[in-house]
């Protein structure tokens, strides 16, 4: 009995399910430890009184059980006959088990074994899978069983439900993210022993160098510190005689594997199979040795396990700094945004298993927007804006990365040369080298010295300043339809003209897109992120200008890493204080404040406050001022290079076309492709401006 009263108090394990009798072999406690739960509900049966019960046919067929399982004593005889049954079993289930093993090692080819015949270790046999495998399998052979696998039978034990978490509001510190738990970074750094050993650099008087925090978009986010902003003496949880009263949350999916765009280790793939097809050889030695059985193993756009945790971790993070906000929920389920795209839906996903827990189906609604050409969507605004499509227009970053791969890489591809014979290695094959998103570890990471990923880092800088943000002519207008629906939503009114990417149809809708939430959560693209950093003016990252490709300035305020990694995101938090009237709004980086400054009204304020009235007022200038016609749809283009430059995102004035020393020259709309808008056209929503 003390058994069955144990798992009926603490719900602890739940013997049998469905129309299971389950009992413990221990002959002693044979009839005490027993209990039968019938259609996944029903009490368990306790005591000593015999129970017989028939199962499923179909079950007894499959388990090969007899018609009726008896929980009589059996007589010493009959026990002691089941022990000596059940030794015989096991002692045949050990030889058995030794034979297969001795099989497997006679018969298995070494390469399916480690590369070693004298290991029978399981682990080196489950590494392996047939060429071309992807979990999980097809047609499993036990997929079939799932009756047998309830997902809830009950015995749920007590669940009593606290407080919400309000971290945010009430700890006096505000925790730490550090950027890359699971994993491994590079036992040396090109070919320096313990350059990333804390204790070495603490002796030798010089900072880690942590290249997790120099891959630009590809990092890990991590915290930044509201010094490194420039607001030193704020940081994100809410100030003395302030409460937080709603928040807007921004966010980028995971990691992923890398795009369909053939770069990185992907293009180098290619180039070996090339020379494959040629029948041309070549051999590695030294730091490109691990080349010579290197297989190209990675997958093309979908999010990773370290992404799934990423996105788990956020939502996990958001609910303990956040949960209170849930209290405002008293008549509906909150609303959260995400996207079609495979990453950008499973992404959303695990943030919300993380954020309410599983299952969290029930707790709030999902709303998926189409990302594919023509269909007009702020979370993917370059779907319906033909010229950010443009090679021209939109991708002005090769210019400058081309020129600096060209200087930054030149010694690292002498050096990697040498290692290697009848490849050629130049300072774009290790730019492709560096661009690895590994399975976890990466030996590419090794082959290169801090100040070359120093470099890397920069190029990234580059890339996303001159594509996606203050130095790209269609920053601006791609970051303008979130900045309506943000207005929208900061002054509980549907958006009064549809001229941008908003979406009319959802965004006319107050189910799937109301105006009243105290909490709203957006999933998005690094780019769009970076657009709507442009779109709001946070000028205070373009303060050190234009980036130039012939050094790394000793400063600069854009860092691509900071603003964009994967799993970035933006707390745009509203407060209310004491010492303040009216409502406050501030802007939150990868938990590092922002100043307000460029946006015009904000004043100075040393934890990043605006009224939200003011902040309100800016947006809807911007807004009045921005001409998405004219951006995405308009007959202009710009000089490559240092030909034109911008520190706004602005898109050229109409005015400008043409003009001497500006830069800016008519387009050529007839020469655009169906491939430069991303396999659609997106040219019928414009009238040719």
């Amino acid at each position: 009995m003390e058994a069955t009263e144990r798992a009926n108090r603490e719900g602890s394990r739940p013997i049998a399910h469905e129309q299971y009798l389950a009992h413990d072999i221990n002959a002693d406690r044979f009839d005490e430890e027993h209990a039968l739960l019938q259609d996944n509900s029903s009490a368990p049966f306790t005591g000593s009184k015999a129970v017989t019960l028939e199962m499923d046919k179909e079950a007894q067929g499959e388990l090969g059980n007899a018609d009726t399982y008896s929980s009589r004593r059996p007589s010493s005889k009959g026990r002691w006959g089941q022990v000596l049954s059940y030794s015989g079993a096991a002692l045949a289930g050990v030889l058995a088990t030794l034979t297969v093993q001795q099989l497997t090692q006679s018969y298995m080819p070494s390469s399916y074994n480690g590369g070693s015949s004298s290991s029978s270790s399981g682990a080196n046999l489950a590494a392996v899978a047939p060429t071309g495998f992807h979990f999980p399998p097809a047609s499993p052979t036990n997929g079939q069983h799932t009756k047998y696998f309830p997902s809830n039978i009950g015995y749920a034990g007590p669940t009593p439900t606290g407080n919400e978490a309000a971290l945010v509001q009430t700890a006096p510190a505000y925790p730490v993210h550090t950027g890359a738990p699971n994993l491994v970074g590079p036992e040396s750094i090109g070919g320096a022993k313990g350059v990333n050993d804390a204790s070495t650099a603490t002796s030798t008087g010089k900072k880690p160098f942590d290249v997790f925090k120099h891959w630009g978009n590809l990092s890990p986010w991590y915290s930044n510190p509201s010094s490194t902003f420039g607001l030193p003496d704020t940081s994100a949880e809410a100030p003395e005689g302030c409460r937080i009263v709603g928040l807007h949350f921004l966010h980028r999916h995971g990691a992923r594997y890398p795009t369909s765009s053939k770069e990185g280790p992907e293009k180098f793939k290619d180039q070996l199979e090339e020379l494959a097809k040629k029948g041309k050889k070549w051999k590695a030695k030294g730091s490109l040795e691990f080349l010579n059985t290197w297989e190209y193993a990675l997958g093309n756009e979908l999010l990773t396990p370290f992404g799934r945790q990423q996105m788990y971790d956020l939502g996990i993070n958001l609910r303990i700094k956040y949960g209170f906000l849930l209290n405002n929920f008293t008549d509906a389920l909150p609303v959260f945004r995400t996207e079609s795209q495979d990453r950008m839906l499973h992404s959303a996903a695990n943030f919300a298993i993380g954020f309410f827990g599983y299952p969290h189906e029930k707790q709030y609604l999902n709303s998926i927007t189409y990302e594919t050409p023509g269909v007009n969507n702020t979370l993917a605004p370059y779907m319906t804006c033909p010229n950010a499509n443009s090679q021209t227009r939109a991708h002005r970053a090769k210019y400058y990365i081309d020129e600096w791969v060209s200087r930054y890489l030149k010694g690292a591809a002498e050096r990697l040369q040498k290692d290697v014979h009848g490849i050629d290695i130049g300072p774009f094959e290790a730019y492709n080298f560096q661009q690895t998103v590994a399975l976890g570890y990466s030996k590419f990471c090794e082959l290169f010295t801090e100040e070359e990923w120093e470099g890397f880092e920069y190029a990234m800088d580059m890339w996303f300043w001159y594509d996606s943000a203050f130095g790209s002519p269609v920053a601006r207008i791609q970051g303008l339809g979130y900045l309506q629906e943000m207005v929208a939503r900061l002054t509980h009114t549907p958006i009064p003209i549809h001229n941008s990417t908003t979406n009319s149809t959802l965004d006319k809708n107050p189910i799937t897109f109301p105006l009243n939430q105290a909490l709203y959560v957006d999933a998005t693209h690094e780019v769009v992120v970076l657009n709507i950093i442009t779109a709001l003016n946070l000028s205070n990252f373009a303060e050190t200008g234009p980036l130039p490709f012939d050094h790394i300035p000793e400063k600069r305020s854009f860092v691509a890493s900071q603003l964009a990694p994967f799993g970035t995101n933006m707390q745009f938090q509203l407060l209310s204080c004491d010492s303040t009237p009216g409502d406050q709004i501030r802007i939150i980086i990868n938990d590092g404040v922002s100043p307000l400054t460029g946006i015009e009204g904000c004043p100075e304020n040393k934890h990043g406050f605006c009224p939200v009235d003011t902040f309100v007022r800016s947006q809807k200038k911007i807004i009045a001022e921005t001409d998405w016609e004219w951006g995405c749809c308009g007959d202009w283009d710009v000089l490559p290079g240092t030909g034109w430059n911008t520190t706004t995102g602005d898109t050229p004035k109409r005015d400008e076309v043409g003009k001497p020393g500006s830069g800016v020259v008519r387009g050529e709309h007839a020469k655009r492709s169906a491939v430069a808008d991303r396999g659609g056209s997106t040219d019928r929503f414009c009238r040719r401006a």
